[in-house]
This record gives C-alpha cells, structure tokens and sequence, in this order.
C-alpha cells in the first residue's frame, strides 16, 4: 500500500495544460463552517444566515444554499464528500453506465458499520469539501467499478485533462496494488470510453490490439487487430453528414488495402459485448486466412 499526501504540490491547476479541468472548480452549493470562515463570514454571520433562510444546515458544521445540489446535501448528511461515480460526473467527466447511485466517501466522522461507502485504499481521510478532487475520486472508483470500466474511467480523465499516465498517477492521493495493475493497462491515446473498452477487453480476450494505427499520414483509426480496424463511433461525432460521409470514404480506402473496418456502437459495446466479441474473432480469423 503506498500512501501519498492528499494534496500534490507538484500538479496544481495551473500547471495542468491549457483547457484541463480545474479539479476545485465544481461549486454545489454545500460548504464546511472552515470554508465559509476563509470566505470572510464570522459565525455571527452564519448564525444570521440560518435565522433567515439563507443557509440551511443538513448537518453540524456544514451549511447549504437553499438551492444546493440534493446530492451534495445528501452527501453532507451522511458524513463524507462526494466521490467516485457521482463526483465525476459533477466535475463533466465520463462515467460509464451503471454507476448512478449516490456515491458518497466515508469521512473520519462517519459510521464505520454502513456498508454504502466508496472507501480509499488505506487510511480514510478527512473530508475537507463537499465534492472530492477528481484524484480523490478516481482512487475510490477503483474500489466501485468493474475493472475494464475503472481503466476506460481513468483513460477518458487522461484524455480530457491532456495528461499522461505518471500525471494521473501523481493526482492520486492513495494507491493500492490494484490502482497500480490497472494503470498499466490504461493509454491517455484512447478518444473514447467505448474505445478503451474495447481495447482493453479485447486484449484480456487474448487479442493483440494496436492503438490509433496510422491509414495515411493524417488519418489514424481507433484500434487495429491483424488486418482488421475497429472504429468505436459516438454519436456526438459521427452523426454528422460531413463526418459520416468522411468515415465511409476513409472505410472504402481502407478496403482497397485490405483492411476492412469495423464499426461499433456505444451499444455494441456497452450492452452488447459478448456478441461483438464473438464477431470480432470470427472476422480476425476470417481476414488471417
């Protein structure tokens, strides 16, 4: 088990690249009496403002805007921070289905006996702020998630701060020899949780998966296997006529070299798996013939 500090001095906000996710930034509207002290407000205030419905107060020492977030609230009056599922989603990363209960991290304060807790590896830790870090909550969705969605979770927080694998691991405050397994099968390459998916169940099927192979010098497709290529298609993207019409050309193309494309679905991997597998061998030993 290897414990590191909670906060890392080394990749503050304003050393993430351009565009990355201030991991504090999430407001919910629920703050501790510490947080609103460091905001100017004296306890007279505080006291004011729950006499006047300004504050509400779901539990001793933590106050909530009328129109707070109800996960927040809820999180507060079970003693600890959102996390994990439900605080990625809060701070607009992908999450995959299936994790859309209430997600809440155990603090010190909080009843060891519940069993409805998202836990770090180790020691637990205080919880300071409503919303846990996105470092914070990626350590306890390793605790939550299937594996293959934990390293499809962690690829698409790579890929939307534009950091790599050791900048990932330095956000984490904990770690444990699980979170270390999974990060080496993680790739900051990977565009998509579909695609990350993909890859990684097709490698555990025994596959030797190629990432963002090159089909001419400024194309690359998703995932290559032998001769076949595995475009994993989102909707947000390919709906498009300008680049449907492109992904059809650029299929045609690859045909005429003798790579045929396959394109999946978020529902031919999400729901569908076990039968995409068995199309995805059947073409890989039709085309290796």
């Amino acid at each position: 088990m290897v414990i590191r500090p909670p906060v890392n001095p080394d990749l503050t906000p304003d050393a993430l690249p351009l565009g990355a996710i201030d991991p504090d930034a999430v407001n919910l509207g629920v703050f501790s009496r510490p947080e609103l002290r460091a905001r100017g407000l004296t306890d007279a205030d505080l006291r004011r403002k729950v006499r006047r419905g300004e504050l509400l107060v779901p539990r001793r020492g933590w106050y909530a805007q009328p129109e707070a977030d109800p996960d927040a609230v809820a999180a507060a009056k079970r003693y600890g921070a959102l996390s994990c599922a439900s605080a990625l989603t809060k701070h607009k990363l992908w999450v995959p289905p299936g994790y859309e209960s209430l997600h809440v991290r155990a603090g010190k304060s909080a009843s060891p006996r519940r069993a409805d807790y998202c836990r770090l590896p180790g020691e637990a830790l205080p919880v300071t702020t409503i919303t846990d870090t996105i470092g914070l909550s990626l350590a306890c969705a390793a605790g939550c998630m299937k594996d293959d969605d934990t390293i499809a979770t962690l690829d698409s927080a790579m890929h939307t701060l534009g950091i790599d694998v050791d900048d990932l691991r330095l956000m984490l405050p904990q770690t444990s020899p699980l979170i270390d397994a999974l990060l080496l099968e993680c790739d900051p390459r990977s565009m998509s949780g579909t695609e990350s998916l993909t890859r990684v169940r097709c490698r555990r099927a025994g596959f030797e998966v190629e990432v963002q192979p090159e089909i001419s010098e400024a194309e690359h497709a998703d995932l290559r296997i032998g001769r076949l290529l595995i475009e994993c298609d989102s909707k947000l993207y390919h709906l498009s006529p300008a680049n449907y019409t492109n992904d059809r050309h650029r299929d045609r193309r690859s045909l005429t070299q003798g790579r045929p494309t396959l394109r999946l679905t978020y529902d031919d991997v999400l729901y569908g798996w076990e039968q995409t597998l068995d199309d995805i061998t059947e073409i890989v030993g039709a085309f290796a013939q």
